[in-house]
């Protein structure tokens, strides 16, 4: 199975469209809210060598980037590749 984890905050326009697109897709995601998780931002910065910014994005534990980045992956038909990858090899 798929593991999404997407690091977030309330009111962040980008995390919305992020979050958006995975439900478009139809897959579960792991939301961690750093502003109520304060260990969770610390995961995130060591996790995303240092992005501060949310979303970051990891898939299977590769991370992808933000908002942007996923919708780059997407756009450029290598998201599905990633998210339904071990949904049809087991």
């Amino acid at each position: 199975m798929t593991e999404i984890e997407i690091y977030t905050r309330p009111f962040c326009g980008y995390c919305v469209m992020a979050k958006r697109t995975l439900n478009n897709k139809g897959v579960t995601f792991i939301e961690y809210n750093i502003n109520q998780e304060s260990e969770k931002r610390q995961e995130m910065l060591s996790r995303s060598n240092g992005g501060r910014t949310v979303p970051q994005i990891f898939i299977n534990g590769e991370y992808i980037g933000g908002c942007m980045e996923l919708l780059s992956l997407d756009s450029q038909g290598g998201l599905d590749p990633m998210i339904f990858e071990r949904v049809t090899n087991g």
